[in-house]
Order: structure tokens, then sequence, then C-alpha cells
């Protein structure tokens, strides 16, 4: 299985991205597929994650009202569409994959599969 991640890049605060996962090699329609990040010197941290069974989708407090993800089954992709950035956003991103949902998805260490990461700035 392999993750794809895109998207990231610089942005001026207050500005928008839409990050992208693409999945290949099996889907996760009954699993997981999620958004960590990790800024420097801090540990990975949960943004978001959607269960592919029930299309419930679980935020990080801090993103609630700023993210959205979504996802195309027929492209086995998922969006992390990101409004408002703040430079505490400020992070690689990271998208994950679990073939079964599991209750600890804010977890990483739940998440057999992984995407490469992609840099997100803002600054101004």
């Amino acid at each position: 299985v392999q993750l794809q991640a895109s998207g990231g890049g610089l942005v001026q605060p207050g500005g928008s991205l839409r990050l992208s996962c693409t999945a290949s090699g099996r889907t996760f329609s009954r699993g997981a597929m999620a958004w960590f990040r990790q800024a420097p010197g801090k540990e990975r941290e949960f943004v978001a994650a959607i269960r592919g069974d029930a299309n419930t989708k679980y935020y990080e407090p801090s993103v609630k009202t700023r993210f959205t993800l979504s996802r195309d089954n027929a492209k086995n992709t998922v969006y992390l569409q990101m409004n408002n950035l703040e430079p505490e956003d400020t992070a690689v991103y990271y998208c994950a994959g679990r073939p079964i949902w599991h209750l600890y998805y804010y977890d990483p260490e739940q998440y057999s599969s992984w995407g490469q990461g992609t840099q997100v700035t803002v600054s101004s």
C-alpha cells in the first residue's frame, strides 16, 4: 500500500490550502484515513480522520472550524481543505491509513500506512 500526499506550500495567514492523499494498492473504505502533522521539535499530532464505513469525520479541536475532510472513493483520495490558516499550523503534514477502523483513531501508532509528508508553511 502506498499513500501519496500533495498540496502543501507557503501561504499567508488567513489563506487556504488543500491537501490530497491518494492510496494505491488497496482501499480504506472500511477503515480510516487520517492526517497528522509534525512541527519542528514537536511530536506528531492528530489533525483529522475519516471513518470509511460510516463516513464519519473527526477533528482536532483547534482545526475543527477551519479544516474540512472529504473523500472521493472513485479516486481513493482524501482531501483536507484548510482555511483561515494560522502560523501555528506550520508543520509537515502526513496522511495515514489503516484497513479497519480503530477507536484510537487519533493515535499515530494505530496506523500502518503513511504518506511521505508535505510541508505547510504559514507566514507573512
